[in-house]
């Protein structure tokens, strides 16, 4: 028989541009139809996202840059009068030296006339938010302007852009960059971002929006270092690193998370990277902690169920599968782990779980080889 099959879930939690994402053996999600993310405006010249902090400097010269911290990682900022893109650049890497989001922005705006490229691809995006915004170095009007913030990227980054009349005369105020997991840390709309287009008296002149821009309910600390774990789990930056994602998930769990949504997922995360660490005593625990905080989670009782398989828990293991396919019939992955936990004691309930799988699996790429391993399971047993 084949390993357990499990998934890696990130859930839509509360909050501001989080990321969703649906994984299935322990590998970055792919994206569906992914927006256009063309653009002829080049910010990311000092550094590529998950550059080593040693390569940074070999591009750029210590003494330009000012350092300060960034949670448990760092900041490098470079100042508009050094950076080459004019405006006040900076450079996060995270507590192991990895490059994880960087942030540009323009307290004078950019007018993107002269980038076609990149207006085109703002205009095959609509807004994920649009508000008004005082910034004290826009005067060319008298009032408010509106702006908008768009997103994009590819399969691993996201790039978010806050511009300016964006239907009118489109100026690039910020943009920032980022590795999937950490999208949220980096939404140009956060409070201290936006604050950083405004001079110093800006917010005193403008006080209706000294309150401007989100902010986390949830501890800064334990969201830097689950996206930390993400990021090695799902290999964001080259090869998997479970060492870091253990010590990552349990960071985040002693920072702590008012919201048991965000908790739970921390448990079921350490659980997982448990697992692919081989300490499966420890990943039963973590993702038992998680289903003590939400009970129903299919993933998790997917998966909590290949723990028990691994750990020879054979009675455990299924009602752990049976429960999952429950309270979500369509769930193939789940139907497949079913199916191979009926086969040694009920082959006549096997042949139907496979037979379940395989119409539920049907045309979903991913699932070839395991189509293809099934229909012979299913050709064998009714022998």
């Amino acid at each position: 028989m084949t390993s357990r099959s499990h998934n890696i879930v990130t859930v839509l939690l509360p909050g501001l541009l989080v990321a969703g994402l649906l994984g299935a053996c322990e590998r970055p999600p792919v994206r569906p139809n992914l927006p256009p993310s063309a653009s002829d405006l080049t910010l990311l010249k000092a550094g590529q996202l998950c550059d080593r902090k040693e390569a940074f400097f070999k591009k750029v010269a210590a003494t330009a840059v000012h350092e300060e911290p960034w949670g448990t990682g760092q900041e490098l900022r470079i100042p508009a009068s050094r950076s080459e893109s004019k405006g006040d650049e900076s450079f996060f890497f995270d507590q192991d030296g990895t490059l994880v989001g960087a942030l540009f922005s323009f307290r004078s705006g950019i007018d993107l006339d002269p980038y076609p490229v990149l207006r085109y691809t703002l205009s095959q995006l609509n807004p994920s938010l649009e508000f008004y915004v005082s910034v004290a170095k826009l005067a060319r009007k008298e009032s408010m302007e509106t702006s908008a913030l768009f997103e994009t990227g590819d399969e691993k980054s996201t790039t978010q852009y806050l511009v300016l009349s964006p239907r009118e005369r489109p100026t690039l105020l910020e943009a920032s960059f980022s590795i999937d997991p950490y999208t949220r840390l980096f939404s140009p709309y956060r409070k201290e971002f936006l604050n950083r287009l405004r001079d110093p008296g800006a917010l005193a002149a403008a006080p209706r929006f000294d309150s401007q821009g989100a902010e986390d309910k949830e501890p800064f600390a334990s969201l830097q270092q689950f996206a930390r774990g993400q990021a090695a789990q799902l290999a964001y930056c080259g090869s998997k690193d479970y060492d870091i994602a253990v010590d990552a998930y349990q960071k985040a769990i002693a920072s702590g998370f008012s919201n048991k949504v965000w908790l739970a997922e921390a448990h079921h995360k350490l659980g997982l990277a448990w697992e692919a660490k081989g300490d499966f005593l420890k990943a039963r625990t973590a993702i038992e902690q998680a289903l003590a905080l939400r009970p129903n989670v299919p993933e998790m009782l997917n998966n909590l169920g290949t723990v028990y398989a691994k750990l020879g828990e054979k009675d455990r293991a299924r009602t752990a599968f049976e429960k999952a396919v429950t309270l979500r019939p369509n769930y193939a992955l789940a139907r497949f782990n079913l199916a191979e936990a009926y086969e040694p004691i009920n082959r006549k309930r096997a042949i139907s779980e496979y037979e379940t799988y395989l119409a539920l699996a049907e045309g979903i790429p991913d699932e070839s080889d395991r189509i293809t391993l099934v229909k012979r399971r299913v050709e064998s047993l009714r022998k």
